[in-house]
């Protein structure tokens, strides 16, 4: 069986590339091990009538490009009044993200201060440079060098903003911007979340900068914000593979590679675990590139390639939870005002950036955060076709899951105890939470990497690492100053440059080696 190009892995990256090879004429098939598409980009039945967004929930800001490409935008989505609630859960006014930027203005002047909403416009404004540093949403363009990263700058406060992305903390970052630990606790606790959630590293510890710049960052074409689909995030995969069939294209589910084969150095396609040969001049990988260059490539890869992609620190830590609740779950006092649907896609119960130091301190040492800062969604409250008549599919994520010298005869014992702590943190604001809930699994990255194929359960394929960004995260044909060197083999995951999150850059990027080769 011989194909123009062969896609390995259907998510959504995988789709992505696939699509605009089947457009552009080439004959392409992709091959998925799972039994359904869309990777991390999945909205699954986990319980009978109950939908869930398996890992990514939000349709990240991405390249106008690509949107376009892709005809992303005509997606239907969610319309969405809050984007989320913060809070610490101690009695503290709510932090409410309006999504109408003169609404969101009024709430934070009235309710916070003006001086958060100064911080926030100079933390918007400082992010603006590490964003075209690192090119957060170029598209079909090779990472900056390091010279190249600090060109970008226009002023010495731009310069100053790229070297805080590369070598300072998110702790200090917030502490320039948001500076009251007491009034702003949920800001600041918010700020250093969003920085370390893709990162193992405390917001004081050098380096997490990084992700809250990476986090915070929005495309200069762009002013939207991330989006909710209706149907969940698995919309994408839908509409992906909508795209990539009325082009012609072939899907296989449940069909895993275990070898890309090679020939002098070439690409000669793929042989899946059950024997079956597919032969192709190329191949797209969409899963890691660790797994593709030292699991499926093999020998064949040079030792300094594979030498480089086994320092790459892919240590997730962190615990997600699903939900299967018997209603919506009542707030008290004083959080009633989150009874309001439009407030429940996305609530933030939030440690402060010097708690959540302490807490990833300790969990390096084994031990299970006693109050660990909780990301609580109930997105059936805006989309109730994720969940049966008068119930809600609710899910959860949290910060930090002890990873290191992981003892089997512990694991279960530490899932369990920060699973129940995760429930009575959300129990504090809603009393009756834990009463709801007619069934929850929790997953830990034991469990994704497992389901996904996501190194050490790290979803971004590389976290996000000052030292793992920009020309130090591969491109196509692997890094700038490194290349893979097998012909005919280009790189598209999360893992590779304009990656992670649900971006479709790296996806794009890899059809755009392809297409430029012929």
């Amino acid at each position: 069986m011989v194909y123009d190009a062969i896609v390995v892995g259907a998510g959504h990256n995988g789709l992505t590339a696939a699509v605009l090879l089947q457009q552009a004429g080439l004959r392409t098939l992709v091959l998925e091990a799972k039994r359904y598409a869309g990777g991390m980009a999945s909205t699954v039945e986990l319980f009978e009538g109950f939908r869930f967004e398996i890992a990514g929930s939000l349709q990240f800001p991405t390249s106008a490009v690509v949107s376009a490409a892709l005809g992303l935008d005509a997606l239907p989505t969610v319309p969405l009044e809050v984007m989320s609630v913060s809070m610490r859960g101690i009695g503290d006014p709510p932090l409410v993200y309006y999504t109408d930027v003169m609404e969101l203005m009024t709430h934070l002047d009235e309710v916070h201060g003006s001086e958060v909403v100064v911080g926030m416009a100079e933390l918007a404004a400082w992010s603006q440079a590490p964003t075209r540093a690192l090119g957060r949403f170029d598209a079909d363009r090779a990472p900056r060098s390091l010279e190249e990263m600090y060109a970008v700058a226009t002023t010495d406060a731009e310069r100053q903003a790229i070297t805080d992305l590369l070598f300072g903390s998110a702790s200090e970052v917030i502490d320039r911007f948001v500076p009251d630990r007491e009034k702003h606790g949920a800001l600041r606790g918010m700020l250093a979340f969003l920085a370390c959630n893709s990162q193992y590293r405390g917001p004081e510890t050098p380096g997490s900068a990084a992700g809250l710049a990476y986090g915070f960052a929005v495309p200069d074409e762009s002013a939207s914000l991330m989006t909710k689909l209706e149907g969940g995030i698995g919309a994408l995969t839908r509409h992906l593979e909508g795209l990539y069939s009325d082009a012609g294209g072939e899907l296989l589910l449940a069909t895993s590679v275990a070898e890309i084969v090679t020939v002098d150095g070439a690409v000669a396609g793929v042989r899946t675990a059950d024997g079956v040969r597919y032969d192709a001049p190329i191949v797209v990988s969409a899963i890691d590139p660790g797994l593709t260059l030292n699991g499926l490539v093999g020998d064949a890869v040079p030792t300094a390639v594979r030498e480089r992609l086994e320092r790459v620190d892919h240590r997730g830590s962190y615990v997600q939870m699903h939900f299967a609740l018997d209603g919506a779950p009542e707030f008290a006092a004083p959080y009633e005002l989150l009874n309001d649907p439009r407030m429940q896609g996305a609530i933030g119960l939030f440690s402060t950036p010097e708690e959540l130091q302490q807490q990833w301190e300790d969990c390096r040492r084994g031990i299970v955060p006693a109050d660990p800062a909780v990301a609580f969604q109930i997105p059936s409250a805006q989309d109730p076709g994720l969940a049966p008549p008068g119930k809600h599919a609710a899910s959860a994520y949290s910060l930090w899951f002890p990873v290191e010298g992981d003892d089997a005869g512990d694991f279960g014992a530490r899932k369990a105890e920060m699973g129940q702590r995760v429930i009575d943190k959300i129990s504090r604001i809603a009393p009756g939470f834990e009463s709801l809930i007619l069934k929850h699994t929790t997953f830990t990255p034991k469990h994704m990497g497992t389901m996904f194929g996501a190194p050490s359960g790290d979803w971004c394929h590389g976290l996000i690492h000052p030292d793992q960004m920009g020309p130090y995260r591969p491109g196509p044909a692997g890094w700038n100053d490194l290349p893979h060197g097998i012909d005919g083999l280009f790189l598209g995951s999360a893992g590779c440059h304009g990656g992670p999150g649900i971006t479709f850059i790296p996806g794009y990027n890899a059809a755009q080696a392809v297409l430029a080769r012929r």
